[in-house]
């Protein structure tokens, strides 16, 4: 479901950077793990996460198992910008553009992933 996963401009440009070997900072690993366990095999996505030089197998799998244990729903653009601010590398290539990096907006997501999100906003307003 590589492809499915291609159809954000952000998803695809840390899939490239990590496909280069490139450090894509604690955040980028976070993202791209949140995002990412919906499309991929988890073991595509430790491979993904692995190609990160300052990424191991042992941390990759933590993370695998951090998010799908807390059951993270993918973050929010704004959520996003928020962590980029906090590494060098640059998670939303486009930031500038309000439509880049929202993962809502570029990828459809099991309906599960929706619904948790509704809960929890309802909840919040409750």
């Amino acid at each position: 479901m590589l492809k499915e996963l291609e159809k954000s401009e952000m998803m695809t440009h840390l899939l490239n950077a990590l496909n280069d070997r490139k450090d894509i900072g604690h955040y980028g690993r976070l993202t791209f793990a949140m995002v990412a366990r919906h499309f991929l095999s988890e073991d595509e996505l430790m491979t993904y996460l692995q190609k990160d030089p300052d990424f191991s197998e042992s941390e990759a799998k933590a993370l695998v198992l951090q998010v799908q244990g807390k059951d993270y729903n993918p973050p929010r653009r704004e959520r996003i910008l928020e962590w980029q601010k906090q590494q060098d590398f640059p998670i939303c290539p486009n930031g500038d553009d309000p439509d880049a990096c929202n993962v809502y907006r570029d990828l459809q997501f099991p309906d599960h992933v929706y619904e948790h999100i509704s809960e929890y906003y309802e909840a919040k307003q409750g």
